[in-house]
């Protein structure tokens, strides 16, 4: 049979002689060990829920104030104020006082007191993490204040924190004054639209803030009091969950692979190491052993990275998570595999999981009518793949197979095609890396799950992942181990398999089993055709910059980033000849439950020095113009990370005002706004990871999304080290005006001009010339 029967744990029959039982011992061992496994974890998450529930203090320091009180009553300290003398007195059930209520007493008050004093560091340490200010000082010009203030944070964390140690310490987003808002947006516009145009945008701000604004000001402020974080509910529900076209494309974004180095040529142990290093990286999140990084940030996101899928609803979307899961799915040549990772409580060695993985690709059977394309329903619009899982996958074997995709640990697609680098046209293969990965056959992949890993047949590597649940510097973190544990720590023999031994006896995968009607091939069929219109729109480019990196830029005292964003302001400039709305997505993590602000990079300073380079302004000027925009941009980005951002605070209240049923002009032209340009930097955020110095060849490529707008362009940018930045440009082919690849060329001239302009030598003027100035 394709399905392979599981062991059970006994069997018994009923004969004449009576009942005839049967047990299976190494059923019954596997089923001891696996109970055992989850106990285990069990007891870890209750004893790191009271670690991270008495941060900053320690569980032991309790025993220190118990002692501690009760050594100041045998020397006739009484630190409790008499406190301790009336828990005493108090008379025992039977109206006499017993001859341990003494300790009793000293227990409870110290308890109450250890207590009082773990709220009260919690209290400071949430007063410590709100001061912001640190990040608006210049490099080098450390303030007395902040340097108080970073003594301090280092005495409150001095014991190691775990990976939510933090979190109910951290402030919640604030509400920013809707007047300040609404000035920034003006300033925002004002390079954007004509004289008249603006001085109707002002007015349209001016009767908002007069009438409807304050009210629903007022709202939102009463939502902040109440919810953890008055924007990110909303933007997860509406932003994403609510959207009934395609996630694929719009909303899913790709992870690459190492850009020159392919670990193995075998896919399947390629398989095998990916999938062992993506679930010791689960590990870490169970135990809550990742490190959080100096300055505390939210962690909320990681707690859905695995087990956890996005199922379609008619208005809107749901994100299921399971606490756990022992087994991850697998899809290969149109079919759909189960692999258990776990065998009797113990997680499968590296060198065993490939050896199921070549299982996998040896199974011969084919796939089921219907099958093979299934994946198409999660590629295509949300209502049709809503109405047909309601219909059909609800009940009976759809179900129970359409369960284990949806409860894996994550999803993998062994690709028959090869990707990479490497060829005859390696900027082009590059190019069809980024689309593969982006959106496959469009029924390969299976876009509902919070991530997909992609292992093609020459070994090289990728994920796919869902945006709803968490943003791309979270994925990138797991992604940057995933890379640096497959190929330093695990590694393989010098023949390309991974390391270890195969227990031979091991279940085989577990091939899922469907019943596809007729009418669900149908809506596999129209998904399919929606889906595949919409991949091969898009057109992508990725492209590796080495003429310099972050090193060099560093050295003229600029920010890496804004650096890159003039340059995106100038080459967009170049190629549409007009200056557009431009998104750059920064992080809000400072605050609980926190995710993303936009930075509004084109600014009246950007626009004033890309106008200066193309007019051919002196060089001096520009360098002038440069300067104070870099400095704009700088500004904008620390706005936007301490919650003084423009867009979501307009979007919270556009939210407010559909809820009460009342219509504004000014919120309703705002958030129709198109956002041709939309950037965002990948940051690299585990460098001491990888060995850059002896293995300079092991640079990864980052990663990549679809455009926004219609007409726009979508860039993703990652710095690597010192010397190289990658790009990653996608457009859509339909409409004319944009092109990836000519967007690309201008991003890579817009870096050298500006570099050449920052490096270039004054003139010197020549000494009698000199004279007749003076």
């Amino acid at each position: 049979m394709a399905e392979a029967h599981q062991a059970v744990a006994f069997q018994f029959t009923i004969t004449p002689e009576g009942i005839d039982l049967r047990l299976s011992y190494q059923a019954l061992s596997q089923i001891y060990l696996s109970g055992l496994r989850s106990w285990k974890k069990r007891i870890s998450r209750m004893k790191n829920r009271v670690i991270k529930g008495v941060y900053p203090a320690s569980p032991s320091s309790w025993l220190f104030v118990f002692i501690a009180t009760l050594a100041a009553m045998y020397t006739r300290s009484d630190l409790s104020m008499g406190l301790i003398a009336k828990i005493r007195d108090k008379p025992s059930c039977d109206g006499t006082y017993g001859s341990g209520q003494t300790v009793v007493s000293v227990l409870v008050f110290s308890t109450l007191l250890w207590l009082s004093l773990i709220l009260t560091l919690r209290f400071c340490l949430k007063l410590l993490l709100s001061y912001h200010r640190w990040m608006f000082e210049q490099h080098g010009h450390i303030s007395a204040t902040t340097k108080l203030w970073v003594t301090l944070v280092r005495l409150m964390s001095g014991r190691k924190p775990l990976l939510y140690s933090y979190q109910t310490s951290l402030p919640c987003l604030p509400v920013p004054p809707i007047k300040d808002t609404l000035e920034r947006y003006l300033e925002s516009v004002r390079p954007l639209l004509s004289d008249p145009e603006f001085q109707r945008m002002t007015a349209l701000a001016a009767q908002f803030e007069e009438t409807l604004g304050n009210r629903l000001q007022r709202y939102l402020k009463l939502k902040a009091l109440w919810a953890t974080n008055y924007v990110s509910d909303w933007w997860e529900e509406y932003i994403y969950l609510r959207g009934r076209g395609p996630i694929m494309v719009n909303s899913n974004y790709y992870g690459m692979d190492f850009l020159y180095v392919t670990p193995t040529p075998v896919q399947a142990a390629r398989a095998g190491n990916t999938i062992t290093a993506l679930l010791l990286y689960r590990r870490k999140v169970n135990s809550e052993q990742l490190k959080p990084v100096i300055v505390p940030l939210c962690a909320a996101q990681c707690e859905r990275m695995f087990n956890t899928t996005r199922t379609p609803g008619e208005e809107t979307d749901v994100l299921q998570h399971w606490q756990d899961s022992e087994f991850v799915a697998v899809f290969h040549r149109g079919r759909f595999f189960r692999l258990w990772v776990y065998n009797a409580g113990r997680l499968l060695s590296p060198r065993e999981i490939e050896y199921q993985i070549q299982r996998i690709l040896d199974d011969p059977s084919m796939p089921r009518p219907g099958e093979s394309r299934l994946g198409a329903l999660t590629a295509g619009d949300r209502v049709p793949w809503y109405n047909v899982r309601k219909q059909y996958f609800s009940s009976g074997v759809n179900k129970r197979s359409l369960d284990c995709i949806e409860k894996a640990a994550f999803f993998v697609t062994l690709d028959d095609d090869e990707q990479g680098m490497k060829g005859e046209d390696p900027a082009g293969n590059l190019d069809r890396y980024a689309k593969s990965l982006l959106h496959g056959k469009c029924y390969d992949r299976w876009f509902d799950k919070s991530f997909s890993v992609v292992v093609y047949k020459n070994g090289k590597s990728g994920l796919n992942a869902e945006h709803s649940w968490a943003d791309a510097p979270t994925v990138a973190h797991l992604w940057e181990y995933t890379l640096a544990t497959d190929a330093f720590q695990l590694g393989y023999t010098e023949d390309g398999h991974c390391k270890g031994e195969v227990e031979r006896c091991l279940s085989p995968p577990q091939r899922l089993s469907w019943e596809i009607p007729k009418e669900v091939q149908e809506q596999v069929s129209v998904s399919l055709s929606v889906a595949q219109a919409l991949a091969d729109d898009v057109d992508c480019h990725v492209f590796p910059f080495r003429d310099f990196g972050k090193g060099r830029i560093k050295k003229l005292k600029i920010s890496p980033d804004a650096f890159i964003q003039l340059a995106l302001q100038l080459a967009y400039y170049r190629d549409r000849k007009t200056f557009c709305l431009t998104y750059e997505a920064s992080m809000t993590r400072l605050f609980r439950e926190g995710r993303t602000e936009t930075v509004r990079s084109c600014s009246n300073q950007s626009c004033a020095f890309v106008k200066a380079m193309e007019c051919g302004e002196g060089v001096e000027q520009c360098r002038r113009l440069f300067q104070l925009a870099t400095e704009k941009h700088q500004n904008l980005y620390r706005l936007a990370m301490t919650g003084s951002g423009i867009d979501r605070h307009l979007f919270c209240l556009y939210v407010v005002s559909k809820y009460l049923g009342v219509e504004s002009p000014f919120l309703t032209e705002v958030l129709s706004e198109p956002w041709r340009l939309s950037t965002s930097q990948t940051p690299v955020q585990q460098l001491e990871l990888f060995d850059m110095k002896n293995h300079p060849d092991f640079i990864s490529l980052g990663g990549g999304f679809g455009p926004v707008a219609d007409d726009g362009y979508g860039v993703s940018y990652i710095i690597v080290g010192e010397d190289m930045i990658n790009y990653h440009v996608s457009c859509k082919r339909s409409f004319s005006e944009t092109d990836s690849h000519r967007f690309g060329v201008h991003i890579r001239q817009a870096l050298l001009d500006i570099f050449s302009m920052l490096t270039a030598v004054k003139p010197e003027v020549p000494q009698e010339q000199d004279k007749k100035q003076q």
